[in-house]
């Protein structure tokens, strides 16, 4: 307002001096330029004017914009405030949990290393129990293979009585007694005793398929219709299965006990017509189960023995736990399975291993509060697993046409 009161005050100077002029020159002719002039001017003023108001509206807008943005700066110096009071507060509980956490790994370390202390101290005890263990495992080897030594004594001073017995009866008689002719008889298998009308339980004299070559095996004539087989029998521990190739291939143990009856007999006998095979088990629970084979087989000495199973049935697991296709047999001496181990070695006993596969009957026979976590134990792994030691086996055979 101040600038369009001196323009004024200068245009009514001009005039002034204008018309002071015109007096004294042509004023008609200053009249009409001061006029002029004076609409210049006036157009100058309004244009200012404008240009004032302009300013004036870009100052107010600027004006509220800062004070918008003071408003904001006050809100973020307040949320600063607070997060920062936030901060300081779990830098507080932060230090607190610090000094927990040092605490407890103080305390962690004195624990652990009273642990690390204690287990040393249990390796050195396992260690010491694990050569006690061994020790006794073979004193109870020794005093099995003895027991072994003096059953199969007892039996050969039992067979001598009994013949000495024979004689004395046939020497007081015109005529041996029937009986003692029977006893004489010999058969193929036990079948063939229980079609003859021998229908007890017990010890025969059975004869090799084509040849006059002897062998004792035990008959069961009792269990699922009699006229079975035992090729296998494992009960008390009495007797070492740990043997060589050519005795399992002959045959040990006691037949009216543990025993194995042998593998070429059992070769040659299921060579000649078709078997089935019976396997029962017993836990130490009281539990027992059986697998059925309705098809059972060995190959001769030339294929190692191989044994031949189908028709699976039974309690024992829906899955067969000998391998198949059927593995070849071996022992200690004789390494015939499909690892580059040696599973008779590792496992122990002779067996149709595989792959050490997961079954093997002729194990180490452990005792009850020993019967776990035994891999190289008496398992069959599809009823019981592959670290429960069994506490009794027996397998038998019988024709299928029986």
């Amino acid at each position: 307002m101040k600038l369009e009161s001196y323009i004024q005050d200068s245009m009514r100077r001009g005039v002034a001096a204008l018309q002071q002029s015109a007096a004294h020159n042509h004023t008609a002719a200053m009249m009409e330029m001061g006029s002029s002039l004076l609409n210049q001017t006036e157009a100058q003023t309004r244009k200012l004017t404008d240009v004032e108001a302009q300013v004036l509206n870009q100052t107010t807008r600027l004006e509220l914009q800062l004070l918008e943005h003071s408003l904001s700066t006050n809100k973020l110096e307040k949320q600063i405030l607070d997060q920062t009071s936030e901060i300081s507060k779990l830098q507080d509980k932060n230090s607190v949990l610090e000094k927990k956490v040092l605490d407890m790994e103080g305390k962690h370390i004195v624990q652990l290393q009273s642990m690390k202390e204690e287990k040393d101290q249990l390796q050195v005890l396992v260690s010491k129990q694990n050569s006690i263990i061994e020790e006794l495992e073979k004193q109870l080897v020794t005093a099995t293979v003895n027991n072994s030594v003096l059953q199969k004594q007892q039996h050969d001073l039992m067979e001598t009585v009994h013949s000495l017995l024979t004689l004395v009866s046939t020497s007081g008689s015109a005529r041996p007694a029937p009986a003692e002719k029977e006893e004489r008889v010999t058969f193929r298998d036990c079948a063939e005793a229980f079609k003859s009308g021998l229908t007890t339980s017990g010890v025969y004299t059975l004869t090799f398929p084509n040849s006059t070559e002897e062998t004792k095996a035990y008959c069961d004539m009792e269990s699922a219709g009699g006229g079975w087989t035992l090729i296998q029998r494992r009960a008390d521990g009495s007797v070492d299965f740990q043997r060589t190739w050519n005795e399992y291939k002959a045959g040990f143990g006691n037949p009216a006990g543990e025993h194995w009856l042998g593998n070429e007999f059992v070769s040659q006998v299921t060579t000649q017509k078709r078997y089935v095979l019976r396997i029962r088990l017993a836990d130490w629970e009281g539990n027992e189960a059986q697998a059925l084979y309705e098809h059972f087989s060995l190959s001769g000495e030339d294929l190692n023995y191989r044994i031949h199973l189908k028709g699976l049935t039974g309690s024992a697991g829906k899955i067969s736990s000998i391998s198949q296709p059927g593995s070849d047999f071996s022992t200690k001496d004789a390494d015939k399975d499909r690892c580059i181990c040696k599973c008779a070695q590792m496992l122990t006993g002779g067996w149709w291993f595989d792959a050490c596969g997961p079954s093997n009957l002729n194990g180490m026979y452990y005792p009850q509060r020993q019967s776990t976590n035994r891999f190289n134990g008496i398992k069959w792994y599809y009823w019981k697993g592959s670290g429960y030691s069994l506490k009794a086996t027996a397998m038998m055979i019988r024709p299928a046409d029986f």
